[in-house]
């Protein structure tokens, strides 16, 4: 039985899309999944990137610290071996001498690993920035 009054009881009277509309949809789809492709790549390659950059972030970080170390094993050896000597001094001419060849020498030092230590912390944020930069070129290419 159908109801007069009930819209959705008549029968459907069959709708055809238009083709210029149905074109249209189809390439609005199309572009749709090339720019869903494209923001794909663009997120698989960012996050290789990023890998990269905590990867090679990390290898320097364990160099600096390794670097720390060895200097402060260096540094307390030097500072062990001069309390050593202050023990063997006989008179306090001697002692000045020493105290002052020790503090030249240390002073030396310590700047020799500061340049050190910054040379290095440069080499590693250079290399953590390159994946930045490569990751870049590929999608920012200059105008020609």
């Amino acid at each position: 039985m159908t109801n007069a009054a009930d819209p959705f009881s008549a029968s459907i009277i069959p709708f055809e899309v238009p083709e210029q509309m149905r074109a249209f949809a189809e390439k609005g789809v199309s572009q749709a999944r090339d720019n869903y492709a494209k923001f794909k790549d663009a997120a698989e390659s960012h996050n290789g990137t990023m890998e990269a950059v905590f990867t090679t972030a990390s290898k320097g970080a364990s160099e600096y610290s390794a670097k720390v170390m060895e200097f402060m094993k260096a540094n307390t050896t030097a500072s062990l071996d001069f309390a050593q000597e202050l023990l063997s001094i006989k008179s306090p001419s001697e002692a000045m001498e020493l105290w002052t060849a020790h503090t030249r020498k240390q002073f030396e030092t310590f700047t020799a690993q500061a340049k050190e230590l910054a040379e290095l912390s440069k080499k590693a944020a250079a290399e953590t920035v390159e994946p930045i930069k490569a990751n870049a070129a590929k999608y920012y290419q200059p105008a020609a």
